[in-house]
């Protein structure tokens, strides 16, 4: 289901939603800092708040996320800066809406697609990097510890490697050689469950995809926990993917509205163009839908 907004001709790629004192706010990825949208409901008309980040020196804002942490709003999201290449940034505000300042780089390396989380064993951000390893090289899941929303601990411990090949980024393959992504993570913890979404493919076409690694413990440190696919790697079992409407199906976030869980992901209309193109055009815009969640299997509804 497309999410309806008060302004037309914008797009909602990686959406964010994140619930405070009982209002909702989203957080995309745009070219000049990252654009937030509030709305009383979440399935509701969604209303544009505008650019939420102060930092004229950064450019192409990828994949926002937003904590609450002792009564202060941090942001995670990568972007570039003084010529270095999306790394991961955070900034923090004492409203849902910004002006999000301060920004600190947090990692001096490509560093993207953030959920910082925190646990009972503190706080923790989840994030996508790069590594070249076997034969699956790409970008990867990692988690770190973070001793305060400004300090990571700087020991990323990887938990949702590629192992499928429908994890290639096709503008990067060739015969010879295969680039992988496996991105986007979002984490929350039900019935003695740890649940982290992801997406793997290309968001540029219609290899994107959700899939989901679990882990069934009660440890609260997410650094210790060995986190498995739900395809337990050997099969692709995707909890969205293209269908008859909608393509490029990926990146999302996850609420808990009145008992129910919902996902909030991207997607393009089927009429817009399909495919890789070099001159790739904007189309993602905001969808949701609701999950059934339990025993350590997600699914979608659609």
């Amino acid at each position: 289901m497309r999410s309806e907004f008060d302004v037309k001709g914008k797009t909602q790629p990686d959406p964010f939603v994140f619930e405070d004192g009982g209002k909702f706010y989203m957080y995309v990825t745009a070219t000049e800092g990252v654009e937030a949208y509030s709305a009383d409901e979440p399935f509701g008309l969604w209303h544009y708040e505008g650019i939420v980040t102060d930092m004229p020196e950064g450019k192409s804002f990828w994949a926002p996320s937003v904590i609450r942490y002792e009564g202060r709003y941090y942001m995670y999201v990568s972007c570039e800066s003084f010529g270095n290449y999306q790394n991961m940034h955070v900034l923090s505000s004492d409203s849902p809406l910004g002006p999000y300042r301060s920004p600190k780089r947090l990692y001096s390396e490509f560093s993207i697609d953030s959920h910082a989380v925190e646990t009972e064993c503190g706080l923790f951000l989840l994030l996508a990097m790069n590594k070249r390893c076997g034969k699956r090289h790409g970008t990867r899941v990692f988690v770190d510890r973070l001793l305060d929303p400004y300090t990571p601990e700087g020991k990323p411990k990887e938990i949702i490697p590629p192992t499928l090949d429908e994890e290639q980024f096709t503008p990067q393959c060739s015969e010879d050689y295969k680039w992988h992504t496996v991105e986007g993570p979002f984490w929350f913890y039900e019935g003695g469950y740890h649940y982290v979404m992801y997406s793997g493919g290309c968001y540029q076409d219609d290899t994107y995809h959700v899939g989901v690694a679990v882990a069934k413990t009660e440890e609260q440190d997410l650094t210790k926990i060995n986190f498995k696919k739900a395809c337990d790697g050997k099969k692709f079992a995707p909890v969205l993917i293209k269908n008859d409407q909608e393509g490029g199906t990926g990146h999302n976030s996850v609420i808990k509205h009145r008992g129910k869980y919902y996902a909030f992901y991207h997607g393009r209309d089927l009429s817009c163009a399909e495919g890789y193109d070099e001159d790739y055009v904007e189309q993602r815009t905001a969808r949701y839908c609701e999950l059934e969640v339990g025993d350590g299997k997600i699914s979608a509804k659609r």
